[in-house]
């Protein structure tokens, strides 16, 4: 039975989430760079600050404190939603990609020393980088049922293949 989770103001949390598709699925550079993208857009529409971001294998753990507390379950609907949609129009499979709800515990003061800020920068041209094998698709976000914001992603056949025939 799930809990109650324990959400407040001005806080760091630390989350943890795991994929359930039985691979280690952040071992492939596609999902590397989806997730960047949706990470960028999830911070365009709630702004928050990230430390510590890791992917391993399977499982996707980072700090984050929302500039809302309360709006940490959002940004983690928006995140794994927008995510397992685009994925699974990406490699051409349904169902599920992320297994249980994901854990989240308020920490007392700040992330360790070792949990550095995220590298937007990094990540911004991560994001910009065409994924190979992808298809044109429009999203919008009256199918998650949340009015008045629609993001159309768009890669071209032509992009694709050339990225996937580059040395990498």
């Amino acid at each position: 039975m799930n809990k109650p989770r324990k959400l407040q103001q001005n806080v760091w949390y630390k989350v943890g989430t795991e994929v359930n598709i039985g691979e280690p699925l952040f071992k492939l550079p596609v999902a590397v760079v989806l997730l960047y993208r949706v990470l960028r857009e999830t911070k365009t529409r709630y702004p928050f600050e990230m430390r510590g971001l890791r992917l391993e294998g399977a499982r996707l753990t980072f700090y984050i404190k929302p500039d809302d507390g309360f709006m940490l379950p959002l940004i983690m609907q928006l995140l794994k939603q927008t995510f397992s949609l685009r994925f699974n129009i990406i490699v051409g499979r349904r169902g599920h990609v992320w297994g249980e709800r994901y854990e989240s515990e308020i920490l007392d003061g700040e992330p360790p020393e070792w949990a550095e800020e995220a590298d937007w920068a990094a990540i911004d041209k991560s994001a910009n980088t065409p994924i190979a094998g992808a298809m044109a698709y429009t999203l919008t976000w009256d199918s998650l049922r949340s009015p008045g914001m629609t993001i159309t992603t768009s890669f071209s056949a032509k992009n694709a293949s050339k990225s996937s025939s580059q040395p990498g």
